[in-house]
Protein backbone atom coordinates (compact mmCIF):
# COMPACT_ATOMS: atom_id res chain seq x y z
CA UNK A 1 0.00 0.00 0.00
CA UNK A 2 1.35 3.65 -0.96
CA UNK A 3 2.22 5.42 1.96
CA UNK A 4 0.97 9.18 1.36
CA UNK A 5 3.42 12.31 3.06
CA UNK A 6 1.61 14.62 5.66
CA UNK A 7 3.66 17.63 6.66
CA UNK A 8 2.60 19.27 9.74
CA UNK A 9 3.49 22.08 11.89
CA UNK A 10 2.23 23.84 15.38
CA UNK A 11 1.42 26.98 15.87
CA UNK A 12 3.77 27.71 17.50
CA UNK A 13 5.42 31.54 15.79
CA UNK A 14 8.73 33.00 16.84
CA UNK A 15 9.64 36.88 16.57
CA UNK A 16 9.28 38.04 13.38
CA UNK A 17 7.30 35.15 11.93
CA UNK A 18 3.76 35.40 12.03
CA UNK A 19 1.28 32.14 11.20
CA UNK A 20 0.43 33.01 8.04
CA UNK A 21 4.11 33.09 7.15
CA UNK A 22 4.62 29.87 8.60
CA UNK A 23 1.50 28.43 7.03
CA UNK A 24 3.43 29.59 3.18
CA UNK A 25 6.36 27.73 4.28
CA UNK A 26 4.29 25.13 5.18
CA UNK A 27 2.97 25.29 1.84
CA UNK A 28 6.53 25.46 -0.15
CA UNK A 29 7.83 22.22 2.27
CA UNK A 30 5.02 19.83 1.37
CA UNK A 31 5.50 20.28 -2.31
CA UNK A 32 3.14 23.10 -4.12
CA UNK A 33 5.67 23.84 -5.87
CA UNK A 34 5.50 20.94 -8.04
CA UNK A 35 2.58 22.00 -9.37
CA UNK A 36 2.68 24.15 -12.49
CA UNK A 37 0.07 26.91 -11.87
CA UNK A 38 1.71 29.35 -14.44
CA UNK A 39 -0.97 31.20 -15.75
CA UNK A 40 -3.91 28.68 -14.34
CA UNK A 41 -7.00 29.44 -12.75
CA UNK A 42 -6.64 27.70 -8.82
CA UNK A 43 -9.51 27.17 -7.26
CA UNK A 44 -9.33 27.80 -2.99
CA UNK A 45 -12.13 25.89 -1.50
CA UNK A 46 -12.87 27.10 1.49
CA UNK A 47 -15.83 27.54 4.33
CA UNK A 48 -16.84 31.21 4.34
CA UNK A 49 -18.47 30.78 7.83
CA UNK A 50 -22.05 31.38 9.01
CA UNK A 51 -23.38 34.59 9.72
CA UNK A 52 -23.25 34.43 13.29
CA UNK A 53 -20.25 31.51 13.62
CA UNK A 54 -16.55 32.86 14.58
CA UNK A 55 -15.07 29.31 14.69
CA UNK A 56 -14.52 29.72 11.17
CA UNK A 57 -10.42 30.34 9.58
CA UNK A 58 -9.55 33.37 9.87
CA UNK A 59 -9.09 35.06 5.89
CA UNK A 60 -5.45 35.93 6.83
CA UNK A 61 -4.61 32.40 6.69
CA UNK A 62 -6.61 32.19 2.92
CA UNK A 63 -4.52 35.04 2.02
CA UNK A 64 -1.63 33.21 2.76
CA UNK A 65 -2.49 30.37 0.38
CA UNK A 66 -3.70 32.97 -2.47
CA UNK A 67 -0.01 34.57 -2.04
CA UNK A 68 1.64 31.17 -2.87
CA UNK A 69 -0.60 30.82 -5.59
CA UNK A 70 0.23 34.14 -7.27
CA UNK A 71 3.61 33.66 -6.13
CA UNK A 72 3.92 30.46 -8.67
CA UNK A 73 1.94 32.45 -11.32
CA UNK A 74 -1.35 31.14 -11.02
CA UNK A 75 -4.61 33.00 -10.39
CA UNK A 76 -6.31 32.25 -7.52
CA UNK A 77 -9.96 32.55 -6.62
CA UNK A 78 -11.59 31.28 -3.09
CA UNK A 79 -14.96 29.31 -3.69
CA UNK A 80 -17.62 27.64 -1.61
CA UNK A 81 -21.09 26.45 -3.31
CA UNK A 82 -24.69 27.29 -2.01
CA UNK A 83 -26.07 25.39 1.14
CA UNK A 84 -29.06 23.29 0.58
CA UNK A 85 -30.38 24.19 4.08
CA UNK A 86 -32.27 27.89 4.31
CA UNK A 87 -29.42 30.43 5.88
CA UNK A 88 -27.18 33.59 5.02
CA UNK A 89 -25.88 31.44 2.38
CA UNK A 90 -28.62 29.82 0.11
CA UNK A 91 -28.10 32.22 -2.72
CA UNK A 92 -24.80 33.41 -3.74
CA UNK A 93 -25.96 37.50 -3.22
CA UNK A 94 -26.68 35.88 0.29
CA UNK A 95 -23.28 34.18 0.44
CA UNK A 96 -21.41 36.66 -0.83
CA UNK A 97 -22.64 39.25 1.90
CA UNK A 98 -21.94 36.69 4.58
CA UNK A 99 -18.40 36.22 3.45
CA UNK A 100 -17.69 39.62 3.12
CA UNK A 101 -19.18 40.31 6.95
CA UNK A 102 -16.81 37.93 8.22
CA UNK A 103 -14.04 39.25 6.18
CA UNK A 104 -13.07 37.35 2.93
CA UNK A 105 -12.92 40.40 0.47
CA UNK A 106 -11.09 40.73 -2.67
CA UNK A 107 -9.15 43.49 -0.22
CA UNK A 108 -8.51 40.80 2.41
CA UNK A 109 -7.48 37.70 0.76
CA UNK A 110 -5.86 39.47 -2.61
CA UNK A 111 -7.96 37.11 -4.75
CA UNK A 112 -11.55 36.93 -5.87
CA UNK A 113 -14.68 35.50 -4.16
CA UNK A 114 -16.83 33.05 -6.46
CA UNK A 115 -19.59 31.28 -5.58
CA UNK A 116 -18.59 27.73 -7.29
CA UNK A 117 -22.39 26.70 -7.92
CA UNK A 118 -23.72 30.26 -9.42
CA UNK A 119 -26.77 32.86 -8.32
CA UNK A 120 -29.23 30.30 -7.09
CA UNK A 121 -26.93 26.82 -6.81
CA UNK A 122 -28.19 25.32 -10.50
CA UNK A 123 -25.16 26.34 -12.08
CA UNK A 124 -23.84 22.86 -11.71
CA UNK A 125 -21.98 20.31 -13.75
CA UNK A 126 -22.59 16.36 -13.93
CA UNK A 127 -18.84 14.86 -13.28
CA UNK A 128 -18.58 11.14 -13.25
CA UNK A 129 -17.36 9.26 -10.19
CA UNK A 130 -14.46 6.65 -11.18
CA UNK A 131 -15.33 3.56 -9.03
CA UNK A 132 -18.04 5.05 -7.68
CA UNK A 133 -20.80 2.36 -5.76
CA UNK A 134 -23.45 5.26 -4.42
CA UNK A 135 -23.23 7.94 -7.06
CA UNK A 136 -22.33 7.51 -10.82
CA UNK A 137 -22.37 10.87 -11.75
CA UNK A 138 -21.83 13.89 -8.97
CA UNK A 139 -23.09 17.23 -9.49
CA UNK A 140 -20.48 20.00 -8.72
CA UNK A 141 -20.14 23.58 -8.86
CA UNK A 142 -19.03 24.59 -12.33
CA UNK A 143 -16.50 27.06 -11.47
CA UNK A 144 -14.91 24.84 -9.54
CA UNK A 145 -14.85 22.05 -12.58
CA UNK A 146 -13.68 25.22 -15.00
CA UNK A 147 -10.42 25.17 -12.62
CA UNK A 148 -6.77 24.11 -13.63
CA UNK A 149 -5.78 23.77 -10.23
CA UNK A 150 -7.88 22.85 -7.15
CA UNK A 151 -6.63 23.42 -3.51
CA UNK A 152 -8.97 22.93 -0.35
CA UNK A 153 -8.03 24.87 2.34
CA UNK A 154 -10.40 23.15 5.81
CA UNK A 155 -11.07 23.90 8.84
CA UNK A 156 -11.01 20.84 10.85
CA UNK A 157 -13.61 20.89 13.47
CA UNK A 158 -16.20 18.18 14.85
CA UNK A 159 -19.22 17.63 13.15
CA UNK A 160 -22.81 16.63 14.26
CA UNK A 161 -23.36 13.84 11.46
CA UNK A 162 -20.29 12.93 10.27
CA UNK A 163 -17.89 13.11 13.39
CA UNK A 164 -15.30 15.71 12.34
CA UNK A 165 -15.58 17.84 9.44
CA UNK A 166 -12.35 17.25 7.48
CA UNK A 167 -10.92 17.46 4.02
CA UNK A 168 -13.44 14.97 2.57
CA UNK A 169 -16.15 16.84 3.95
CA UNK A 170 -14.85 20.04 2.56
CA UNK A 171 -14.47 19.24 -1.08
CA UNK A 172 -17.11 16.63 -1.39
CA UNK A 173 -20.35 18.18 0.52
CA UNK A 174 -18.61 21.86 -0.21
CA UNK A 175 -18.25 21.47 -3.85
CA UNK A 176 -21.61 19.82 -4.16
CA UNK A 177 -24.42 22.01 -5.80
CA UNK A 178 -27.58 22.46 -3.51
CA UNK A 179 -28.84 19.68 -5.93
CA UNK A 180 -25.66 17.80 -5.36
CA UNK A 181 -25.76 18.19 -1.35
CA UNK A 182 -29.34 17.24 -1.81
CA UNK A 183 -28.08 13.92 -2.95
CA UNK A 184 -25.74 13.23 -0.71
CA UNK A 185 -27.49 13.86 2.26
CA UNK A 186 -31.47 12.51 1.04
CA UNK A 187 -33.02 9.26 0.20
CA UNK A 188 -36.09 10.90 -0.86
CA UNK A 189 -38.31 13.06 -2.66
CA UNK A 190 -39.05 16.89 -2.31
CA UNK A 191 -42.11 18.42 -0.04
CA UNK A 192 -43.19 22.04 -0.56
CA UNK A 193 -45.10 23.83 1.80
CA UNK A 194 -48.12 25.43 0.90
CA UNK A 195 -48.13 27.62 3.44
CA UNK A 196 -44.63 29.26 2.78
CA UNK A 197 -45.34 28.78 -1.40
CA UNK A 198 -46.21 31.90 -3.13
CA UNK A 199 -46.60 30.35 -6.60
CA UNK A 200 -44.30 31.89 -8.74
CA UNK A 201 -43.52 28.63 -10.16
CA UNK A 202 -39.69 29.55 -10.44
CA UNK A 203 -39.30 26.02 -9.39
CA UNK A 204 -41.38 24.31 -12.25
CA UNK A 205 -38.81 26.02 -14.82
CA UNK A 206 -36.04 24.17 -13.41
CA UNK A 207 -37.86 20.75 -13.60
CA UNK A 208 -36.55 18.90 -16.70
CA UNK A 209 -39.13 15.70 -15.63
CA UNK A 210 -42.99 16.92 -15.01
CA UNK A 211 -42.69 16.39 -11.19
CA UNK A 212 -44.00 19.78 -10.32
CA UNK A 213 -48.20 20.61 -10.61
CA UNK A 214 -49.41 23.85 -10.57
CA UNK A 215 -52.93 24.44 -8.60
CA UNK A 216 -54.48 27.79 -10.44
CA UNK A 217 -57.37 27.66 -8.26
CA UNK A 218 -55.13 27.65 -4.74
CA UNK A 219 -52.05 29.54 -6.54
CA UNK A 220 -49.53 26.50 -5.17
CA UNK A 221 -47.30 24.27 -6.21
CA UNK A 222 -47.18 20.76 -5.12
CA UNK A 223 -45.09 17.79 -6.10
CA UNK A 224 -45.59 14.89 -8.61
CA UNK A 225 -44.29 11.81 -6.98
CA UNK A 226 -44.99 9.36 -10.13
CA UNK A 227 -42.64 11.74 -12.15
CA UNK A 228 -40.57 13.28 -9.74
CA UNK A 229 -36.57 12.25 -9.76
CA UNK A 230 -35.89 13.79 -6.51
CA UNK A 231 -32.71 15.87 -8.22
CA UNK A 232 -32.86 18.90 -5.75
CA UNK A 233 -32.96 21.19 -8.80
CA UNK A 234 -36.53 22.63 -7.52
CA UNK A 235 -34.94 23.91 -4.04
CA UNK A 236 -32.31 25.80 -5.69
CA UNK A 237 -34.87 27.61 -7.65
CA UNK A 238 -37.30 28.69 -4.62
CA UNK A 239 -36.38 31.70 -3.12
CA UNK A 240 -39.17 31.78 -0.14
CA UNK A 241 -37.80 28.18 1.55
CA UNK A 242 -41.16 26.62 0.54
CA UNK A 243 -39.67 22.79 -0.70
CA UNK A 244 -37.95 20.85 1.94
CA UNK A 245 -36.27 17.08 1.26
CA UNK A 246 -37.62 14.50 3.90
CA UNK A 247 -36.26 10.85 4.77
CA UNK A 248 -32.47 11.60 5.44
CA UNK A 249 -29.45 9.48 4.49
CA UNK A 250 -27.97 7.19 6.94
CA UNK A 251 -24.66 8.46 8.00
CA UNK A 252 -23.56 5.79 6.15
CA UNK A 253 -24.26 6.33 2.92
CA UNK A 254 -23.60 9.76 3.65
CA UNK A 255 -20.25 9.38 4.33
CA UNK A 256 -19.58 6.73 1.34
CA UNK A 257 -21.05 9.65 -1.31
CA UNK A 258 -19.42 12.64 0.38
CA UNK A 259 -16.10 10.26 -0.22
CA UNK A 260 -17.08 9.80 -3.68
CA UNK A 261 -17.92 13.41 -4.49
CA UNK A 262 -14.65 13.82 -3.55
CA UNK A 263 -12.84 12.06 -5.76
CA UNK A 264 -15.09 13.20 -8.67
CA UNK A 265 -13.64 16.62 -7.43
CA UNK A 266 -10.08 15.88 -7.56
CA UNK A 267 -9.92 13.25 -10.34
CA UNK A 268 -7.78 14.28 -13.19
CA UNK A 269 -6.01 17.45 -12.22
CA UNK A 270 -3.63 18.81 -10.13
CA UNK A 271 -4.78 19.38 -6.47
CA UNK A 272 -3.55 20.10 -3.28
CA UNK A 273 -4.90 19.90 0.35
CA UNK A 274 -4.51 21.89 3.64
CA UNK A 275 -6.23 21.54 6.91
CA UNK A 276 -5.76 23.64 10.28
CA UNK A 277 -6.93 21.91 13.71
CA UNK A 278 -7.84 25.03 15.39
CA UNK A 279 -10.95 26.39 17.10
CA UNK A 280 -12.12 22.73 17.02
CA UNK A 281 -15.67 23.26 17.67
CA UNK A 282 -18.11 20.21 18.34
CA UNK A 283 -20.47 21.63 15.25
CA UNK A 284 -20.08 22.40 11.96
CA UNK A 285 -19.13 25.95 10.85
CA UNK A 286 -22.49 26.07 9.36
CA UNK A 287 -23.93 26.67 12.49
CA UNK A 288 -24.94 30.70 13.44
CA UNK A 289 -23.12 30.13 16.36
CA UNK A 290 -20.04 27.96 17.92
CA UNK A 291 -19.56 26.30 21.10
CA UNK A 292 -16.12 26.22 22.64
CA UNK A 293 -13.54 24.32 21.23
CA UNK A 294 -13.42 20.69 22.79
CA UNK A 295 -9.61 20.15 21.76
CA UNK A 296 -6.67 22.47 21.82
CA UNK A 297 -5.18 23.97 18.93
CA UNK A 298 -3.06 21.19 17.32
CA UNK A 299 -1.10 22.26 13.77
CA UNK A 300 -1.55 22.67 10.44
CA UNK A 301 -1.11 20.44 8.05
CA UNK A 302 -0.49 19.52 4.26
CA UNK A 303 -0.96 17.23 1.62
CA UNK A 304 -1.65 15.70 -1.63
CA UNK A 305 -3.17 13.07 -0.28
CA UNK A 306 -6.87 14.58 1.11
CA UNK A 307 -7.75 10.92 2.67
CA UNK A 308 -3.87 10.83 4.92
CA UNK A 309 -4.41 14.18 5.36
CA UNK A 310 -8.01 13.38 7.17
CA UNK A 311 -6.55 10.19 8.91
CA UNK A 312 -3.53 12.27 10.11
CA UNK A 313 -5.82 15.18 11.82
CA UNK A 314 -7.98 12.50 13.06
CA UNK A 315 -5.05 11.09 14.32
CA UNK A 316 -3.39 14.45 16.30
CA UNK A 317 -6.97 14.76 17.75
CA UNK A 318 -7.48 11.76 19.05
CA UNK A 319 -4.06 12.19 21.17
CA UNK A 320 -4.46 15.40 22.31
CA UNK A 321 -6.27 16.05 25.80
CA UNK A 322 -10.02 17.19 25.94
CA UNK A 323 -10.66 20.98 26.84
CA UNK A 324 -12.85 21.66 30.27
CA UNK A 325 -15.98 23.52 29.98
CA UNK A 326 -16.71 22.07 26.43
CA UNK A 327 -19.29 19.68 25.03
CA UNK A 328 -16.68 16.94 24.93
CA UNK A 329 -16.01 17.04 29.02
CA UNK A 330 -19.94 17.63 29.83
CA UNK A 331 -19.93 14.35 28.08
CA UNK A 332 -17.86 12.78 30.67
CA UNK A 333 -20.29 13.98 33.37
CA UNK A 334 -23.30 12.11 32.00
CA UNK A 335 -24.73 9.83 34.39
CA UNK A 336 -25.32 7.19 31.48
CA UNK A 337 -21.75 8.31 29.75
CA UNK A 338 -20.44 5.53 27.47
CA UNK A 339 -17.04 5.94 26.44
CA UNK A 340 -16.14 5.21 22.81
CA UNK A 341 -12.42 5.92 23.34
CA UNK A 342 -13.01 8.66 20.35
CA UNK A 343 -13.50 12.40 20.84
CA UNK A 344 -15.59 12.86 18.33
CA UNK A 345 -17.83 9.85 18.99
CA UNK A 346 -17.55 10.82 22.83
CA UNK A 347 -18.99 14.59 21.76
CA UNK A 348 -21.63 13.29 19.74
CA UNK A 349 -21.90 9.94 20.05
CA UNK A 350 -24.91 9.65 17.00
CA UNK A 351 -22.13 10.59 14.57
CA UNK A 352 -19.59 8.34 12.67
CA UNK A 353 -16.82 9.01 10.23
CA UNK A 354 -14.51 5.70 9.76
CA UNK A 355 -17.14 4.52 7.04
CA UNK A 356 -16.55 7.56 4.99
CA UNK A 357 -12.43 7.09 5.18
CA UNK A 358 -12.71 3.54 4.29
CA UNK A 359 -15.04 3.99 1.70
CA UNK A 360 -12.56 6.77 0.34
CA UNK A 361 -9.54 4.07 0.32
CA UNK A 362 -11.53 1.67 -1.24
CA UNK A 363 -12.34 3.57 -3.78
CA UNK A 364 -8.63 5.12 -4.58
CA UNK A 365 -9.17 8.36 -3.29
CA UNK A 366 -6.19 8.11 -1.39
CA UNK A 367 -4.27 6.14 1.42
CA UNK A 368 -4.90 5.68 5.05
CA UNK A 369 -1.41 5.26 5.53
CA UNK A 370 1.21 8.00 5.88
CA UNK A 371 4.58 9.49 6.66
CA UNK A 372 4.29 12.16 9.20
CA UNK A 373 6.92 15.10 8.37
CA UNK A 374 7.03 18.02 10.88
CA UNK A 375 8.56 21.73 9.92
CA UNK A 376 9.43 23.55 12.40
Amino acid sequence: MTVSKVYYTDFRAHLGEGLPTKLKRLLYAAGIKQIDMDNKFAAIKMHFGEMGNLSFLRPNYAKAVADVVKELGGHPFLTDCNTLYPGSRKNALEHLYCAWENGFTPMTVGCPVLIGDGLKGTDDIEVPVAGGEYIKKAKIGHAIMDADVFISLTHFKGHEMTGFGGAIKNIGMGCGSRAGKKEQHSNGKPFISQGECRGCKQCMRECANNGLEFDEQTEKMSVNLNNCVGCGRCVGACNFDAIEFQNDAATKELNCRMAEYTKAVVDGRPNFHISLVVDVSPNCDCHPENDAPILPNIGMFASFDPLALDQACVDACLKAAPLPNSQLSDNYGHEHFCDHHDHFENTTPNSEYKTCLAHAEKIGLGSREYELIFMK
